[in-house]
């Protein structure tokens, strides 16, 4: 499978969802799509066969304001249809809201609400290893939300626990809602904060799949301490001039720009 083909063609997808429903955060979607490719369709133990299995992997979208992204790597994966996403999203009274909705088939948790993901993914890790089941579990986190302390105290219970089953991903894009999280809340170097917390460290290119295949891998033969991986982002990236912009954190394309996108991931699509 041609993964980075893949995710610019999910791309395409988050685009449709968006331009329909009139709402939707493109930038962290765009900066977050390599992540979710690589691990729907190389890393996770999941499908909608095993969705209820309990030695199944596990995965939150913490920062579920990027759900246009996640519904589409959810509908390729075969858990929901694209077409009736696109046609409902975001519609009144619609089960296909604007944040994870775990009503829906391959969603286990409500999020959005930032700093929750991660300490429910270390009760998650925790209760895999108390039942000796082989799950790992994995969450997606935006580098804004690390502003929040729930997730420095799910740091420090991870590596208290020693859950080497638990992979922590930041889409290090360096943007929020209201400007450069360097502005906003000074977050040092990620990697050497969550090292602190005990935590093995691994930064690596989130927008390229074969760097995050690698990473991933590397991760899961580490022993005795939890992983989190530090994704270098773009926000906004596949979409030229989207990238490197606040003010696409939650905005929708004109028409023109809506065309204009669509030329340019189909292009980026194709010299795959």
């Amino acid at each position: 499978m041609n993964l980075k083909k893949l995710a610019y063609e999910l791309r395409l997808d988050v685009l449709e969802l968006i331009r329909s429903a009139k709402a939707g955060h493109i930038g962290g979607d765009m900066s977050a799509m390599e992540i979710l490719t690589v691990l729907y369709n190389k890393v996770m133990n999941i499908s909608p066969e095993n969705q209820n299995d309990p030695n199944r992997d596990y995965f939150i979208m913490s920062k579920g304001h990027s759900m246009e992204a996640y519904y589409a790597v959810l509908c390729r994966k075969g858990f929901m249809e694209i077409d009736d996403v696109v046609a409902n999203y975001s519609r009144f009274g619609s089960q296909y809201i604007g944040h994870p909705n775990n009503k829906l088939p391959g969603i286990e948790m409500n999020s959005g609400s930032l700093g929750h993901g991660l300490p429910v993914c270390v009760g998650i890790a925790k209760a895999c290893k108390m039942d000796n089941r082989p799950s790992r579990v994995y969450v997606v986190m935006g580098d804004g939300e690390l502003a929040e302390g729930s997730v420095w105290e799910g740091a420090m219970a991870a590596s208290q626990y020693n859950l080497d089953n638990l992979c922590a991903v930041v889409d290090r894009n360096r943007l929020q809602i209201s400007g450069s999280t360097e502005d906003v809340m000074h977050q040092d170097d990620v990697g050497v904060r969550f090292a602190a917390f005990g935590w093995n460290v691994i930064t690596t290119a989130g927008n390229d799949t074969d760097a995050l295949e690698k990473a991933f891998a590397q991760a899961e033969k580490v022993k005795g301490k939890p992983t989190v991986i530090v994704a270098e982002t773009t926000k906004g990236c596949g979409v030229s001039f989207m990238e490197n912009q606040a003010g696409w954190h939650h905005r929708v394309p004109t028409e023109e720009e809506y065309e204009l996108a669509k030329k340019e991931l189909r292009e980026k699509a194709e010299a795959c």
